[in-house]
């Protein structure tokens, strides 16, 4: 009986998907070019492993505009910043909706938050409120001080270990950072206290379970319908992102019960100034307010802000430890651009090391936390290099491979941060070939706060120490195979034994 169910499922699928193909293939439209694809999972199958370097695999053969048909869902897949200036410039508003998933959606209380809502009348008033209330200049400086306290507790902890001569394995040390930071300034929680409502090992694992659950398609994403909802009830891929969501659910309620309490708004972290933001748009007819835009906006800042930039600072130190002339010189470059005599290094010494700033840039071109752009959605029929884009196609910017791209870089694979001494070339939005935080209506707003938690991480750990390698370590041990699927990070933890200057 279940071979015959499954066989009249496959014929049914075949059946719909032919017609599907002969609806989406009509010869007024010039496509982008396309890899072969099979009936049912059209293109699916060209995905086996992690997606950027898949994708990446795809745009050498096919080149920088290419369509992929992932069950019922046309993608199309940008790999150069020709391509991408089209759709983020010349397009941007044009494709700046969200393509909806049950794992975003699901996480998002139904599109509420900022990163994943679809354009429109709702995420235009929540942009404004999160520019102007969350992240403006002024108000990522007077998180300054949560940050430098931060950086402070861990150069202590980093001593510890120099007196010992013991190993630190740095992608803890980089989480635990970056954690710590968005807990006091997103939450008004320390992360350090013994009364946080969740240890900091569960919090890496939660971390990473949201990524995983943001990241993972299920059936009803690739077959819309009843079928894609049928094949998810029967292999339980729900099971997994309800779970995610419940734990994080009961975190955030944590929290905001917290902030409910008579002392709990004396802090003005972010889940206070969204509070006051539903004490005053509670009520209005036009733009109502509630607990779930609440957890949804501390959803974006929670899991973006500790993932990516901890992402970043992981991957530059393992940059320099397999160049030590870049290790040695970016050391060299902040001890006499700052003196030798320094006890604290804070937020006024950012932007004066141009090396290190360099590096950065060079991290973000090589080792993009996100490879993709959070996916786009075209809202109308578009032409990108001369192909047309039909309106609800999804469009992936592959920035892993645009930082690569042999056309733009000399020695695309190797980390030279010199590279862009004498380059205008940053990574704010402006220039197509560098986009670690997106571009256009759709940039991430976060982006001052990672930068400031990036550069003054990584410049208190060069100035106040010498690293070294493991005994019996070479450089060439170093591993550098990634891991994940929405970020992608160093899969073996980076241990480095730090030298006290």
């Amino acid at each position: 009986m279940t071979i015959l169910l499954c066989f009249f499922l496959v014929s049914l699928l075949t059946l719909v998907s032919s017609i599907f193909l002969k609806k989406i293939k009509t010869p007024k439209f010039n496509l982008p070019p396309s890899p072969s694809s099979l009936p049912i999972i059209g293109n699916l199958h060209h995905l086996a492993g992690l997606p950027h370097r898949c994708f990446h695999k795809l745009s050498i053969k096919y080149g920088p505009v290419v369509l992929l048909r992932l069950g019922f869902v046309p993608v199309v897949v940008i790999s150069s910043s020709e391509a991408a200036e089209a759709v983020l410039k010349t397009h941007d508003l044009e494709c700046c909706s969200r393509p909806k998933t049950v794992g975003t959606g699901k996480l998002s209380y139904g599109f509420k938050d900022i990163t994943f809502a679809p354009y429109g009348d709702y995420w235009r008033q929540m942009r404004k409120l999160a520019v102007i209330e969350l992240f403006s200049s002024k108000k990522v400086q007077s998180f300054r001080y949560t940050r430098e306290e931060e950086v402070e507790f861990m150069v202590k902890k980093v001593s510890e270990s120099a007196l010992k001569q013991t190993p630190v394995d740095l992608s803890k040390t980089f989480f635990s950072l970056t954690a710590s930071i968005i807990c006091r300034v997103a939450l008004g929680q320390n992360f350090h206290e013994s009364g946080f409502v969740i240890d900091q090992d569960r919090i890496e694992e939660l971390v990473t379970e949201s990524a995983e659950a943001l990241g993972t398609f299920t059936f009803s994403d690739f077959f819309p319908g009843g079928f894609g909802r049928f094949l998810d009830l029967l292999f339980q891929r729900h099971k997994r992102i309800n779970k995610v969501f419940e734990e994080l659910d009961a975190f955030y309620q944590h929290v905001i019960d917290d902030h409910l309490k008579p002392e709990g708004r004396n802090n003005q972290d972010i889940v206070t100034l969204m509070l006051d933001m539903v004490d005053k748009h509670g009520n209005a007819d036009s733009f109502k307010l509630n607990m779930d835009n609440v957890k949804a906006i501390v959803m974006d800042v929670f899991l973006a802000g500790i993932d990516t930039s901890s992402v970043t600072m992981i991957w530059a130190m393992t940059e320099l430890a397999r160049n030590p002339r870049v290790m040695k010189k970016a050391q060299e470059n902040i001890r006499a651009t700052l003196g030798l005599n320094r006890e604290r290094i804070t937020e006024e010494d950012l932007g004066k090391v141009d090396y290190l700033n360099l590096i950065i840039k060079e991290t973000f071109r090589l080792h993009p936390a996100l490879p993709f752009i959070v996916p786009r959605e075209t809202m109308s029929h578009i032409k990108i290099k001369g192909y047309d884009i039909p309106p609800k196609t999804q469009i992936q910017l592959n920035v892993w491979t645009i930082g690569r791209d042999p056309n733009r870089w000399t020695d695309p694979e190797e980390f030279i941060p010199e590279r862009f001494a004498n380059s205008s070339v940053d990574f704010r939005g402006q220039h197509f070939e560098l986009l670690p935080f997106g571009s256009g209506r759709r940039a991430c707003p976060a982006m001052p706060m990672a930068v400031a938690t990036i550069e003054l991480g990584l410049m208190n750990l060069f100035y106040f120490f010498d690293w070294s390698l493991p005994d019996g370590m070479k450089v060439g041990d170093i591993d550098m195979e990634e891991a994940g699927n929405i970020s992608i990070v160093k899969k073996l933890p980076l241990q480095l034994v730090p030298i006290q200057r």
